[in-house]
């Protein structure tokens, strides 16, 4: 079995954490934090409670200055990356909201070791006109761990983080700043971009199509964003996101021959197969995609859509196989019982069927 991301934080990088507080604060009780991090409770703890777990318990080590305090985790964050990195932009969230001006300067120096998109959103939500002003003087930075915090930290529906209710509903304060960014050097902040149109598409559709028409053509990097962004849009067959792309209605194109495993064991996979073709001369530019409806714990069906392939394809017919695996995994539970199945094209359902899994 996978070792789970929460173990990243495991007494090996305690450890190690405190021998580093300990240099650059010698008054640090390393026994103490150590002691307090392990409670009984540690095991049961996911990983943003272990995340915030040591946060708290540095603050209760460090001094009760909010500065002093930054003052030793700026240098001691330095031997810390990604994942494990993530307990410093915490420490920001959970005791500097009432000290903004020291929480700024902190979290645009921890966000170039891992992200401080996280303690961001609450400062967004307390202050948000003075936030969203500094989030654009972000996005202007010559740093581009800066430039994506700026599109990152806003992001109305970032995963991990509370939401932004607020942007949720107008998500007018968001788009200069996406707009200063759409064709930024560095994808990593281009892909941010993306992802937060993907985001406002979810409760504003029309906004995303808008800036898609307007922003598509301008260079490939912007037209790989923007096509980034829509992917939900194109999942769910939104018809004007399909057509942005060439995806036409499949009216000339007929699903035959097909054959689907009727019925497996819970651990086991679906194969299906199946001719797709047309009388037209070529197939031309098609989006495939499956769909299965799971049954659920209530007896209820849960949708999920599946990309199978997409490209222009210049023959008339085109054999399709595909398997689908019931095999457990951590993100998904599966139940027995009678699943729904159906083939899509150009976000139109062509053919439904069903399977049994026992």
């Amino acid at each position: 079995m996978a070792d789970l991301l929460k173990d990243i934080y495991n007494k090996k990088f305690i450890s190690k954490l405190s021998s580093e507080i300990k240099k650059v604060y010698p008054d640090f009780n390393e026994k103490i934090f150590v002691k307090n991090i392990f409670n009984k409770e540690w095991e049961k703890k996911e990983l943003k409670q272990r995340i915030r777990h040591i946060a708290e318990n540095m603050q209760q080590g460090l001094p009760d200055n909010y500065k002093k305090a930054l003052d030793i985790l700026k240098p001691v964050s330095l031997n810390f990356t990604d994942l494990e990195h993530l307990i410093f932009p915490d420490f920001v969230e959970f005791c500097g909201l009432n000290d903004y001006e020291n929480s700024i300067s902190a979290m645009a120096y921890f966000t170039q070791g891992s992200s401080s998109e996280f303690p961001v959103r609450p400062f967004i939500i307390k202050h948000e006109n003075k936030m969203m002003a500094q989030m654009k003087r972000w996005s202007r930075s010559d740093n581009e761990h800066l430039r994506r915090l700026a599109s990152e930290g806003c992001r109305p529906r970032l995963p991990w983080a509370i939401a932004l209710p607020e942007f949720k509903k107008d998500p007018s304060k968001i788009l200069p700043i996406l707009e200063q960014l759409k064709s930024d050097e560095s994808e990593y902040v281009r892909r941010s971009v993306a992802n937060n149109l993907n985001d406002i598409s979810k409760d504003h559709p029309d906004i995303v199509i808008k800036i898609a028409k307007k922003w598509i053509g301008l260079n490939p990097d912007t037209d790989k964003l923007v096509k980034h962004a829509c992917r939900t849009l194109l999942k769910a067959g939104n018809t004007q996101a399909l057509k942005l792309f060439g995806y036409q209605p499949p009216s000339n194109i007929k699903i035959h021959k097909f054959n689907i495993t009727k019925n497996i064991k819970m651990g086991n996979e679906i194969q299906f197969n199946f001719l797709l073709n047309t009388k037209a001369k070529k197939l031309g530019k098609i989006r495939l995609e499956y769909i299965i409806y799971f049954v659920r714990q209530n007896n209820k069906m849960g949708k999920k859509i599946f990309k199978i392939s997409e490209g222009d394809y210049s023959e008339s017919k085109r054999e399709i196989a595909k398997k689908h695996s019931f095999k457990k995994i951590s993100t998904r539970r599966y139940y027995a019982g009678k699943h729904g199945f159906s083939i899509v094209v150009n976000g139109h359902e062509l053919l439904k069927t069903y399977f049994e899994v026992i």
